[in-house]
């Protein structure tokens, strides 16, 4: 489900407003928009207007074919799933490779992973880092 609107807000703040004074309930228009801007999991109404003015600037979303790089190694998948942490900028990404990916550069031992999750920047960059500062996880959309 997309986060509505400011303009959205806005009407159903009016619709709000509308079905509490035919209840007795009069609330202004800037505490209706308070109350939905809660409801939508903002702090207040200044920071859900500020976040949701923001273009939407992820580029992946569920199912779309992605590829990139993996703990450095390359991969073709799948999005399984995709969700926004608050009014953060990131996000939660589930990928299904293709492949197994190997995630240990060792070449005594290997340690293959399907499914990975991880939380990403709306570029697609991971967030967490490996030991040489690398980010886990890198993607580009492959169409």
């Amino acid at each position: 489900m997309s986060p509505p609107s400011v303009a959205d807000l806005k009407t159903q703040a009016k619709r709000l407003r509308t079905a509490l004074a035919a209840k007795g309930q009069i609330v202004s228009h800037s505490q209706a928009l308070e109350i939905l801007s809660v409801q939508h999991g903002f702090k207040d109404w200044n920071t859900a207007c500020a976040a949701l003015s923001k273009p939407n600037s992820v580029s992946f979303s569920v199912s779309d074919r992605v590829t990139g790089t993996y703990m450095l190694q390359p991969f073709e998948g799948e999005v399984l799933s995709l969700s926004k942490l608050g009014s953060s900028g990131q996000y939660r990404i589930t990928l299904q490779f293709d492949t197994p990916v190997d995630v240990v550069t060792f070449d005594s031992f290997s340690a293959l992973r399907s499914r990975v999750t991880c939380v990403i920047t709306a570029d697609g960059i991971a967030v967490k880092k490996t030991s040489n500062g690398e980010p886990y996880l890198r993607l580009k959309t492959s169409g």
